[in-house]
């Protein structure tokens, strides 16, 4: 297992919405962006939804459009945030 490293989780939009905050600081395993995703996930309602793999979800850290595989580094800032639609 990795070390713990503690990141800045950032939701917006409905993702923020449904979780009832912007931001939380916490202290994962996970190794990279979508294993965080996961981690966030199993944690049950209402992140299992708003985040659920099935769901379009655009993924940045450190302020960069970023992917599953996307490592994560002690201090990182991760954001989750729906597809932002146009007109």
């Amino acid at each position: 297992m990795n070390a713990p490293v503690t990141v800045t989780v950032r939701y917006f939009a409905s993702i923020r919405e449904a979780v009832g905050q912007g931001q939380e600081t916490l202290q994962t395993h996970a190794a990279t962006l979508g294993a965080l995703r996961d981690e966030l996930i199993a944690r049950g309602q209402p992140w299992a939804d708003s985040l659920a793999r099935q769901r379009a979800v655009r993924m940045a850290l450190n302020q960069v459009m970023a992917q599953d595989a996307t490592p994560l580094a002690d201090g990182a800032e991760a954001a989750f945030f729906p597809p932002v639609t146009g007109g």
